[in-house]
């Protein structure tokens, strides 16, 4: 992929480029935390943006992107969001001329293998690798979470996404063997060790578009803050669901329609659940771990309602599969993928058991993506 970037690059604008990339991400716990102020636990996966970049003296952003085979051309002073992939390019270069950094003409190739569609976050990948060669080529002095911010930015205003930090801010921290518990509220993390050679992660994807999941998103985002005014007329310090605890949520129920309630009880159960998950992972014990994965994926299902029958299928299949450690619906819901964790000499075993359940029940073979714990950005040599 390196050198294919690099050759598109001669071919297209004569020029030798320096080559940058950034990782897709996986959760593996802690859903539907972020909004509420709560913890995530992503990873870098092995699938990854990759940008070939040099400077012209032109003025103008031109990109080449080899997947879909297609050129544009922008003036740095006349940007604004488009209704293509590139606006989260010109996003970047916006939000970093705004910030009163020194931002000149760029000739981009861009290509990749992180999957679309399947809540790996190829945006933020691509926001991620973008800024973090930016910002290398001139010496802007950003740290990477100060790139993830401007790829949330982006992501908000360039591309009309209301997303919290993880997909950014796992793209340029991610760290081989661990995972990292984010605090949605301060940004501080936590390096958490997973190191499983004998395990791998594989997405199984439903094949099954998000159709409902931004305006269903908004709709539990509401339900949230609804729980949370009521609670914060008891306990003024209540900021969100991030500080609420069981027993408060059950003296309180009977003031909040049982909606509400079921929202409010999910967040902070799952909250709780990602803490202790991180304990079981410092203790190596990876069964335990993935016990809370399902346990994660019920309350996805029953409590938050943002699953859907293909979801709760491959994750019952998975569950009857002895090689699966864990396995949940993955993303905001309504389709996308599961995200098992499955032992490494048995992936092919699981794959062709999952497909052939899947293909009975819903005569779709779905796709299958494996993926281990890699690096956050970096620059391609």
């Amino acid at each position: 992929m390196i050198e294919n970037v690099a050759s598109q690059f001669v071919e297209k604008f004569n020029q030798k480029p320096l080559v940058f990339s950034a990782p897709g991400r996986v959760n593996l716990i802690g859903e539907h935390t972020d909004y509420n102020e709560g913890f995530v636990l992503p990873g870098a996966v092995d699938k990854r943006i990759y940008v070939g970049i040099a400077e012209n003296n032109d003025n103008l952003l031109n990109v080449w992107a080899n997947q879909y085979r297609q050129k544009f051309s922008y003036r740095l002073d006349d940007i604004y969001p488009v209704k293509n992939w590139s606006t989260y390019l010109l996003g970047m270069i916006y939000y970093m001329k705004y910030s009163h950094f020194s931002v000149r003409g760029v000739n981009v190739v861009i290509d990749g293998d992180v999957p679309l569609g399947a809540g790996m976050s190829s945006s933020a990948a691509v926001c991620s690798a973008f800024g973090f060669a930016l910002n290398e080529m001139f010496g802007l002095g950003l740290s990477r979470m100060g790139i993830a911010l401007l790829g949330q930015k982006t992501e908000h205003h360039f591309a009309g996404v209301k997303c919290g930090i993880m997909d950014q801010f796992a793209s340029l921290h991610g760290k081989k063997g661990h995972v990292m518990k984010l605090d949605c509220r301060t940004l501080e993390y936590e390096y958490i060790p997973f190191h499983y050679p004998d395990y791998k992660i594989v997405l199984v994807n439903t094949m099954v578009s998000h159709s409902l999941a931004s305006s269903e998103y908004n709709v539990r985002r509401q339900q949230c803050e609804e729980g949370v005014e009521i609670l914060r007329k008891y306990s003024p310090s209540v900021k969100s669901l991030r500080d609420v605890s069981t027993d408060q949520l059950e003296e309180h129920k009977k003031e909040m329609s049982n909606l509400v309630y079921r929202r409010c009880s999910f967040v902070i159960n799952e909250n709780e659940r990602l803490l202790m998950g991180c304990d079981w992972l410092k203790k190596g014990d990876l069964q335990n771990f993935g016990k809370m994965m399902f346990e994660t994926h019920e309350g996805l299902s029953k409590w938050y309602e943002v699953s859907c029958k293909e979801s709760d299928f491959l994750v019952e299949s998975a569950k009857h599969h002895e090689a699966v450690a864990g396995s949940r619906q993955m993303g905001g819901g309504f389709g996308g993928c599961t995200i098992n964790i499955v032992k490494s000499d048995a992936i092919e075993d699981f794959s062709s058991y999952i497909r052939n359940c899947y293909k009975r029940q819903f005569d779709v073979i779905p796709e299958i993506y494996i993926t281990q714990i890699e690096d956050g950005a970096k620059r391609e040599e």
